[in-house]
């Protein structure tokens, strides 16, 4: 994969806004599949609309790509998310750490995207209410 394919994703990602996820289809093909811990689904529209609801309950998302592996047709972003729980005290930084594995269409937009990163420990253990019971869990499995 090309340096500047991947530097042009790199950009696109860590400059999100709800303005630039109406031009997600200059990035994504549109048969496109996503899948992250709560999300499924096939085609732009889709992939747009969670994106759009992203913006709507978090407040000023925004990623921080740490590092990227290419191969092939294939590439790993890691990064980090920062945003701010619009319900819930939406000026406290707050962070998920995670990676995302992309694969390409021959047209260079992505055919296939998966999002990993870690629901219960970096979202639901800091929520007021569930996070005690979460973190008690997590000790008691430990």
């Amino acid at each position: 994969m090309s340096d500047a394919r991947l530097d042009r994703i790199r950009e696109y990602f860590e400059t999100l806004t709800p303005e630039a996820v109406e031009r997600m289809g200059e990035f994504y093909a549109a048969d496109a599949y996503f899948r992250d811990p709560f999300n499924e689904v096939t085609g732009l529209a889709e992939v747009q609309r969670i994106f759009r609801h992203m913006y709507v309950s978090l407040e000023k998302p925004r990623f921080t790509i740490l590092e990227t592996i290419a191969q092939g047709e294939s590439a790993v972003l890691i990064w980090d998310m920062h945003y701010g729980l619009r319900q819930l005290a939406p000026t406290r930084d707050r962070k998920i750490h995670g990676l995302s594995v992309l694969r390409f269409a021959p047209d260079g937009r992505i055919a296939w995207h998966r999002d990993y990163w870690d629901a219960a420990g970096e979202l639901y253990a800091t929520l007021p209410v569930i996070g005690p019971v979460m973190r008690w869990l997590a000790r008691k499995m430990a």
